[in-house]
């Protein structure tokens, strides 16, 4: 690594201090001001830089101005920092001037969310580890996105957006953003009576541009309130669309609803899957005039949503013939506490692979996409367990591993992957990635 030193990592931050150095009290301002300015007509934040001698690494610098009230500054970035150790995680004052930065070196093939927040609470600051822990964890609710960075991505139930780094070398997202010029498909929102899950359900509803067509493919998605709600997932459909890099599909998305009833219904819920093959799907297909094929029907999903998918179409071969799980959830088994994850060490083979591995399959073999971040700890392990144990049963299985983490800026752009390798008019899975 380059030298210690304030802003030693970043040359845009060493050529500051020397400024600020040479600067006379009155000038100081004036050499600030310049400062951002200059961060503003260049792109905003964070700062990406080379590495001398890292080729394949950039120095990322994280920077918030700050003020005479600032006491801390806190970065909250996706898996890169260990949230029972938030005090790694403070960006750190620039002396001399109103500039707070964390420099840190990452493959520049790297793509995460964050959120930054600042203490701006009076009194001095606790010495004591733990007491401090306590403090920088009251902050993370008041984190927002980095107001000098125009990506942003969005989140549900209250929660601000977060701001997105994505390096140089990092996946191309191509179907992601809302195109100008092509056909637009159109997205309901209906009610379905209460049956399977007890209360009443709404279901998002993406049709292609055109219409559906009694063969079109099914998408049964997990979490339509964030994808449809939030994420406008019809912008990266209808791309797909037009580059004809699908076959339009229909895709039925329930809501999550919150935390609480997400957690009881994507947690190997018989209830639910029930809900999605016997409710979902019959009512649309009575509805839309579908043909509902499980050749043709994929269910789909992420975290406890991606382990949901892969239980899903373990227990209704009937409906479901592809998978696209990304970061499932593997680490879940039955009997942990409502609400609580408990992930499971890595070389622990996952209750539902054992569910899959002494299944005796009676139908064509499961299409199956899985996707996974390499800073996702056990997760990646279990992932690979997976495609293992579907491998060996004959299941036709691809594994993409991204250099990211738990991240809806991962998802947005794997999800229309998966969709293309499991959907995709050559009709097979590809080989793993």
């Amino acid at each position: 690594m380059p030298p210690a030193g304030p802003g030693a990592h970043s040359p845009t931050l060493q050529a500051l201090v020397r400024r600020v150095t040479t600067a006379s009290e009155d000038e100081l301002p004036a050499v600030l001001d310049a400062f951002w300015k200059n961060i503003a007509e260049s792109g905003g934040t964070p700062l990406v830089e080379p590495v001398e001698g890292y080729p394949g690494h950039r120095a990322v610098t994280f920077l918030w101005r700050g003020h005479r009230a600032t006491r801390e500054v806190l970065l909250l970035a996706n898996r890169l920092f260990d949230r029972e150790r938030l005090a790694d995680a403070l960006l750190t004052p620039l002396p001399g001037t109103d500039v707070w930065y964390r420099t840190l070196r990452l493959r520049s093939d790297h793509r995460a969310s964050y959120r930054i927040a600042a203490d701006l609470a009076p009194g001095d600051l606790p010495a004591d580890p733990e007491t401090r822990q306590r403090r920088l964890r009251a902050l993370v609710p008041h984190a927002a996105h980095d107001p000098r960075n125009p990506r942003r991505i969005g989140d549900r139930w209250g929660q601000p957006d977060s701001s997105v780094l994505a390096l140089p070398d990092a996946p191309a997202q191509p179907w992601t953003e809302r195109r100008d010029g092509i056909p637009r498909g159109r997205v309901e929102r209906h009610r379905l009576p209460a049956g399977a899950l007890g209360a009443e359900r709404d279901v998002w509803t993406y049709l292609p541009p055109g219409g559906p067509r009694p063969d079109s493919p099914v998408v049964v998605l997990c979490d339509g309130d964030m994808w449809f709600g939030r994420l406008a997932l019809e912008d990266t459909l209808d791309a797909l669309a037009a580059d004809r890099a699908v076959p339009p599909p229909v895709v039925l998305a329930p809501d999550a609803v919150d935390r609480l009833t997400r957690w009881h219904d994507l947690t190997a819920h018989d209830a639910y899957v029930t809900f999605l093959a016997d409710e979902v799907l019959p009512r649309a297909a009575e509805r839309l005039t579908l043909t509902l094929r499980p050749a043709r029907t994929a269910v789909a999903g992420q975290s406890l949503g991606g382990l949901t998918s892969l239980y899903a179409a373990l227990r209704r071969p009937d409906r479901f013939g592809a998978v696209l799980a990304q970061s499932p959830s593997l680490w879940w088994r039955p009997g942990l506490p409502h609400g609580t994850p408990r992930p499971a060490p890595a070389d622990e083979t996952p209750w539902l692979a054992e569910c899959f591995a002494t299944d005796t399959p009676s139908r064509p073999p499961l299409r199956v996409h899985l996707d996974v971040g390499l800073h996702e700890g056990t997760m990646v392990d279990h992932s690979r367990c997976m495609y293992e144990t579907l491998a060996a049963r004959g299941d036709l299985v691809s594994l993409r591993e991204c250099n990211g983490g738990h991240d809806y800026a991962c998802w947005r752009g794997g999800i229309a992957e998966g969709l293309v390798n499991l959907l995709g008019h050559a009709g097979a899975v590809r080989p793993p990635f």
